[in-house]
């Protein structure tokens, strides 16, 4: 029987080397993903839409996570040059910062369509390769703040909301069919997601909400001086290796998985006001 053919099963106890698809390579967490996975061994192929200079074991394909046809083409060329998508990390990702208020529809729109449509659009085309093959694994890059709604960061927070309640229905779905999901929940990383991140105008948000520059200030501190990508890349590793993964995992510092905790056991109204104290809103 030919190795590709194989059943997940088969393919664990075969070799712990295994086809990956990451999206979003180019920088941060899926770079640091895309590197770690590739040095250990595995097959990884990576998505990117600008030019970016390539690691030297990972096989590149330009694809927008908005254009379903550029994801079709792109899972294609894994199974036309490998024949099996063992493992989906959907890590793609944008953010657009600032006052709900003064965020437009557009800016809703362009949010929800890369952090979840776009895993939605990847996930059409690589859950029948799973389903067919008997198994596979799907880790899904969400954040403390699909936990926790973050004030000035809502529209990324809803994103990932979706990202969880999303990952949650289509856990129980494709339980039977050996297909595991996993969510990970990074908190403040030192990535040049920071940088990139769309703003609304500092000004008007300035003048209509006074507490907004002291937030922006603290969110790019924390950011800043955060955990490094490459401790994603290796909890990713972790989580690949093991044989039954937990269904979801926060990687970061002691405070922010604690704050987790507190939502959870605390009155709304006391964590409420802990999280507005620590983005210093108000």
């Amino acid at each position: 029987m030919p190795f590709f053919n194989a059943s997940f099963s088969e393919f664990e106890i075969i070799s712990r080397f295994m086809v990956i698809l990451i999206t979003g390579i180019t920088s941060g967490f899926g770079k640091a993903a895309a590197l770690r996975l590739s040095q250990e061994g595995h097959i990884v192929y990576g998505t990117h839409r600008r030019e970016t200079d390539e690691l030297p074991l990972v096989r590149y394909l330009r694809c927008d996570v908005t254009d379903e046809a550029s994801v079709k083409e792109a899972v294609g060329m894994v199974m036309s040059e490998q024949g099996r998508i063992d493992v989906l990390i959907n890590n793609a990702g944008c953010g657009i910062g600032g006052p709900l208020e003064m965020c437009g529809i557009e800016d809703a729109r362009s949010q929800m369509d890369v952090n979840w449509l776009g895993m939605v659009r990847v996930l059409h085309y690589v859950l029948p390769v799973m389903r067919a093959q008997g198994g596979g694994r799907i880790i899904a890059v969400s954040s403390i703040g699909g936990l926790i709604g973050l004030p000035f960061q809502g529209l990324y927070s809803a994103s990932k909301f979706a990202v969880e309640g999303y990952c949650e229905a289509l856990r129980m779905e494709v339980k039977d069919l050996g297909i595991k999901v996993t969510v990970v929940e990074p908190g403040d990383f030192h990535t040049d997601f920071t940088a990139r991140r769309k703003s609304v105008d500092p000004e008007s948000a300035a003048s209509a909400y006074p507490s907004y520059r002291r937030s922006l200030e603290e969110i790019r501190r924390n950011e800043l001086s955060g955990l490094r990508p490459e401790v994603l890349a290796a909890k990713v590793s972790k989580i690949i290796s093991m044989r039954n993964p937990g269904d979801s995992y926060i990687v970061a510092t002691f405070l922010q998985r604690l704050s987790v905790v507190a939502k959870r056991l605390l009155p709304a109204k006391l964590f409420d006001w802990i999280i507005r104290k620590y983005y210093r809103v108000g």
